[in-house]
């Protein structure tokens, strides 16, 4: 327990003990989007379920800030993780990393909600007029937590922009992701949708959505007292066999549908594929105040187009009646750009205590960085819009990297078959252009990215080539 001015911290292994109003007040304030992830209802569903808990590398560690008067003010939804499974935020790359360097990564501190990839307010701050005190000794405590037991890392994922700058710590690191997000521009019906793209573009979407459906399906949306256990047992059964495709292991379990169906049924819509009255499709869509989420599908018979009907254009038309302002289809797919939904930037922020970790993970996140923006820029160049929306945070400048051609000297080589190894390796590697290695000369000329390619990596390859590097030219 840590006090600050009249201001308390504690932490809880589960929500159990948490009010679940005092909870949902500090989660979604009044003047609050409202984010359906961010309840106790939906959180408690996860542990209750069995879906994240200590059993399943989500140990709940969750920070609590409240007065003198024990009223919650503040709260941080944490947990000690085991694994990087179900983040969405790969930091598999840095775990190997950090234990051939002889540490160890795992258990690490992660807050966010589990298996939802949904940026949202990971500060959960009510509407007390000391948000910003409160905000501060969260994030202390949280990283105090680290120091504490000598844990690796304390990860913050899919932040809010809004909340950005409560992160903006000297030892965190911010780490830009790239998702896809459909906008309602205004439309009054889907046809207004299909009207803003280009021709060729009306054509395939037309063509996709009469193909869902000409075997004779009929498309249902259920929300609400609509909803039966018999829809989520056919609901899991498809959830099951397109996680154990994607994931090999699915990280919900059946149980956790029935909780969220009892506690947030008005929030959930589940758009069902009927064929002679029976399932044989569906996708679970979550409704949050100016969001619809895209969640799980899966079906039991193949039917061309209709994956991009229940998930794409059935939501989008859902997000058009209802004045929903945009619809999240979930993490990754570059598939969803064909169908309008653009890239827009994702946040996350890291501490990580040891310093020269903190200083290779923060060149690695430089050059990923550059990558992203430059990624986003040409995943706009491909917008099915006629006139493209813009997101400042992943502006690509839409020219090519800032290449340099430097020569380094490069001791070891002593024939043909020496230079044309180095070259292969140094090929392989992102960022550089080309490679032309002389071992009469005893060097290489690289053309590279110096945003993406250090000097230090450079070393690197030529050691695992087995040559001895001796700096530039």
């Amino acid at each position: 327990m840590t006090k600050n001015n009249g201001l308390k911290l504690t932490n809880t292994e589960s929500l159990d003990t948490v009010s679940t109003t005092d909870w949902n007040a500090c989660a979604n304030p009044v003047g609050q989007p409202f984010d359906p992830f961010l309840t106790h209802e939906f959180l408690f569903a996860l542990e209750q379920s069995g879906s994240a808990t200590p059993e399943t590398g989500w140990q709940g560690t969750h920070l609590l800030v409240s007065d003198r008067q024990d009223r919650l003010l503040g709260a941080m939804p944490l947990y000690l993780k085991s694994h990087s499974r179900g983040e969405f935020v790969f930091d598999q790359g840095w775990a190997e990393a950090f234990e051939r360097a002889g540490g160890h990564y795992y258990p690490k501190l992660l807050c966010g909600v589990p298996f939802t990839p949904v940026p949202g307010r990971r500060l959960l701050l009510g509407d007390s007029d000391r948000q910003i005190e409160v905000a501060h000794l969260l994030l202390e405590g949280a990283m105090a937590l680290v120091d504490k037991y000598g844990l690796s890392s304390l990860h913050v994922n899919f932040i809010e922009k809004q909340q950005l700058s409560l992160f903006d710590h000297p030892d965190m690191l911010h780490r830009i992701g790239c998702d896809f997000l459909f906008e309602n521009r205004g439309f009054e019906n889907f046809g207004d949708y299909l009207a803003s793209l280009s021709s060729r573009k009306r054509k395939t979407f037309r063509k996709e959505r009469r193909k869902a459906v000409e075997a004779g399906l009929e498309i249902v949306h259920l929300t609400g007292d609509r909803l039966t256990e018999e829809h989520w047992d056919r609901f899991f059964e498809f959830y099951l066999d397109t996680g154990s495709r994607k994931w090999g292991t699915p990280y919900l379990t059946r149980r956790f549908f029935s909780l969220i169906n009892k506690s947030l049924a008005d929030r959930i819509l589940l758009i069902f594929a009927f064929r002679d009255k029976i399932p044989v499709a569906g996708a679970l869509h979550i409704v949050g105040s100016d969001t619809l989420y895209g969640r799980y599908w899966g079906a039991s018979e193949y039917h061309p187009s209709l994956h991009f009907e229940l998930c794409y254009y059935q939501a989008i038309e859902y997000a058009i009646a209802n004045k929903l302002k945009y619809v999240n289809g979930g993490a990754q797919g570059e598939h969803k750009l064909a169908r309008g939904y653009l890239p827009v930037s994702t946040h996350s922020m890291h501490y990580l205590p040891d310093p020269g970790f903190r200083e290779a993970v923060k060149h690695f996140l430089s050059g990923e960085r550059r990558y992203i923006k430059t990624e986003a820029g040409i995943y706009r160049e491909q917008s099915p819009f006629r006139q493209p929306a813009t997101d400042s945070s992943l502006q690509a400048d839409n020219r090519s990297p800032q290449m340099e051609t430097r020569t380094y000297n490069i001791d070891g080589m002593t024939c043909g078959g020496c230079t044309s190894s180095l070259e292969k390796l140094l090929m392989q590697e992102k960022g550089i252009e080309s490679a032309k290695a002389s071992h009469e000369d005893n060097n290489c000329q690289i053309t590279l990215d110096p945003a993406l390619v250090s000097d230090e990596r450079i070393a690197e390859i030529t050691d695992k080539a087995g040559f001895e590097f001796k700096g530039r030219a």
